[in-house]
């Protein structure tokens, strides 16, 4: 029993959450129905009581009211038609100008002031003070549609100087100050939404120039930093080719001072990215697998001894996997000088029909070295890099002291796809 009661429960919810905002955007023109429609009975009675001949309600209750007595008695068939026009459709015409007490104003007050006057009718007029103070702002306006009324009601009613007072501050006053109540405490609500939306806008914008500014700072310091270091590197990489006669030594320093070039080269792209001042973005095409001969041939002249493997057969592989691939492989092959300087490396591609599988394993340190500094931040990254091209990335050590990084990229493959006949033969337990 208390299972169904909360799937009611929640199937109401959920109604009621789908149907909140078609209810909320027509909100003000149910309003405007139920205006026009709920007063109708009240104000058809005030009509009916001046047309009954009552006297003291209306300029032309009593009088008219006889005048179209006599007419009746002279041709009973004028009761109808003349009851309709002059009771029935004015009613009606006011309830028609409530609807547009919004978009025009001017038709509900001229009509109120109409039936005020003349038949004593006092609900059109209350409406229409109180729609007006609440949609719109011009105040000398509405006061002196009030001081209209108020004369309109001094003439319609025949009563003491206290009876109309009353009457003046009940059916008047009152509609008039609930709708300035209303219209104030409305525009408060409004400007308040829209000073929130502003200081909203204000945060994003100042946080905007937080990291326009925070990215800018770092551009710099990398400038500082990393860029000064680097060409002075290549500037004495340069003049140790120039000045040796070993053969050896000038074709490392002629590799020093490529490598280091390029990698200037990268740094300022990604300066450019970084800071705002720049005029456009880097367009140097991005390194694919195909430029994977020349970065092993760097680290083999380099010294690293590298044994490469490629396997398997596949489909094309989109521009975004083999730029990744890249990236793994030239990390794999730094982090293998940095921390086992002199262990032979062994990289490994094999491609299949959805996938493609890069292991890049460096042997044990043939002898103990200085660690070299790290940043924690590269295998952090690569492997952020990686999970957004839809693969996975692990990495560790050796049970023979080694180091081991493998990736495995999808192309293609749905989830759930086992390749285990095509798969790398050099994959963990195999």
């Amino acid at each position: 029993m208390r299972s169904w009661v909360n799937d009611r429960g929640g199937a109401a919810g959920a109604l009621w959450d789908r149907n909140r905002e078609w209810w909320w955007h027509r909100r003000l023109g149910i309003a405007d129905w139920l205006y026009a429609v709920l007063p109708l009975p009240f104000s058809g009675l005030m009509q009916l009581s001046a047309a009954a001949g009552a006297e003291g309600l209306g300029l032309l209750g009593g009088v008219f009211a006889a005048f179209v007595g006599s007419l009746i008695a002279m041709n009973p068939l004028l009761a109808l038609p003349l009851g309709m026009i002059l009771y029935v459709i004015p009613v009606l015409w006011a309830g028609l100008t409530v609807l547009l007490r919004r978009s025009h104003p001017r038709w509900l007050l001229v009509t109120a002031f109409v039936l005020l006057l003349f038949f004593a009718n006092f609900v059109p007029a209350a409406i229409a003070l109180y729609s007006y103070a609440v949609y719109f702002d011009n105040r000398r306006l509405l006061v002196g549609w009030f001081a209209l009324y108020g004369l309109a009601m001094i003439l319609a009613y025949e009563a003491n100087p206290f009876g109309q007072i009353f009457m003046i501050g009940m059916f008047l006053v009152v509609p008039m100050t609930f709708g300035l109540w209303v219209g104030t405490r409305r525009q408060l609500i409004d400007r308040l939404h829209e000073r929130a939306e502003r200081l909203e806008r204000e945060q994003h914008m100042m946080a905007e120039r937080a990291i326009t500014a925070e990215r800018t700072r770092i551009a710099r310091e990398m400038h500082d930093v990393v860029a000064h270091r680097v060409s002075l590197m290549v500037l004495h990489a340069g003049g140790l080719e120039v000045s040796t006669d070993d053969p050896r030594t000038v074709e490392a320093a002629g590799l020093i001072r490529t490598t280091g070039r390029e990698a200037l080269s990268e740094l300022r792209g990604i300066l450019g990215v970084l800071r705002d001042d720049t005029a456009a973005a880097p367009t140097a095409p991005q390194p694919v697998l195909a430029d994977l001969d020349r970065l092993v041939g760097e680290w083999r002249a380099a010294g690293m001894r590298i044994i490469r493997e490629d396997s398997g057969q596949g489909p094309p592989l989109p521009a975004g996997v083999q730029r990744t691939a890249y990236r793994i492989v030239q990390e794999g092959l730094t982090n293998a000088a940095k921390h086992a300087p002199g262990a032979a490396v062994a990289l490994r591609l094999h491609r299949s029909a959805h996938r493609l599988e890069v292991e890049v394993a460096n042997e044990p340190v043939p002898a103990p070295a200085a660690p070299m500094p790290r940043s924690g931040f590269g295998l952090t990254g690569l492997r952020e890099r990686v999970v957004l091209a839809g693969g996975s990335l692990s990495a560790g050590a050796c049970p023979d002291g080694g180091w081991r990084m493998r990736a495995i990229l999808r192309t293609d493959n749905p989830p759930g796809t086992e390749e285990v006949p095509d798969s790398d033969p050099h994959a963990p337990g195999r």
